[in-house]
């Protein structure tokens, strides 16, 4: 893919190191000459010290064969006016950061993707952290729903039951699904089926229609405060 990637800060550099490591074309617009100094030094990666407002810029970072636009810059009003200008260009893809929840509507009226205050998505995932210790990693599904990873414990109530028995026996609400299995001995991933067994020492992914509550990460053997 042809990405442009505008904003090389706290966000941006990290989209960076995944989209050059992912093999991928990437053009960086950076207005701050001592992050694109640092960009082009770090990265594969044409860097521009440039303002991405400006259509000469986006212009010269060849937006016109972009497959994706991704704005990740700490100003709102930036990357609207960066979404905005690329959609001059029919860029296929757009993407952006929003911080502030006021300007949602307005990115979504105008038909952006965005990923919504990543400031507290990283807080959020600090507080799980704590708070879950046994969630190895989480993706939340709207205002409740969560998909996790999750380590089966020595004793868990689950383990030793397939999927089916654990259903049978109540271990498994209507709420909660086993969508994946990673087992040692196992090449890929296991896919789930109802005479599948659960063993200790699995790695599950689990989808909880009510979140990674206590009653559901109890039945992998994590006892933790209700």
């Amino acid at each position: 893919m042809y990405i442009v990637i505008v904003g090389a800060g706290d966000i941006g550099t990290p989209l960076i190191e995944i989209a050059t490591r992912g093999g991928n074309e990437v053009v960086v617009i950076e207005r701050d000459e001592e992050r694109a100094n640092i960009a082009a030094s770090e990265f594969d990666a044409l860097v521009l010290n440039a303002n991405a407002t400006n259509n000469e810029t986006l212009s010269e970072a060849g937006i016109e064969d972009a497959d994706a636009l991704i704005s990740t810059t700490d100003q709102d009003a930036t990357n609207i006016m960066v979404c905005l200008l690329a959609q001059e260009f029919d860029v296929p893809n757009i993407v952006s950061v929003v911080h502030s929840p006021e300007h949602m509507d307005l990115f979504n009226r105008i038909g952006v993707n965005v990923m919504q205050n990543p400031q507290r998505l990283i807080a959020e995932y600090l507080y799980r952290a704590v708070k879950r210790p046994s969630i190895v990693d989480y993706m939340r599904i709207g205002e409740q729903a969560e998909v996790f990873e999750i380590d089966v414990e020595e004793g868990a109530p689950i383990a030793g039951k397939t999927l089916q028995q654990a259903n049978d026996d109540g271990l498994l609400s209507k709420d909660v699904l086993i969508v994946a299995i990673e087992r040692d001995e196992a090449d890929q991933p296991i896919t789930p089926r109802g005479g599948t067994r659960i063993q200790a020492g699995d790695l599950v992914t689990v989808y909880s229609a009510v979140g990674a509550t206590p009653e559901v990460t109890d039945i992998f053997g994590h006892r933790e405060d209700h």
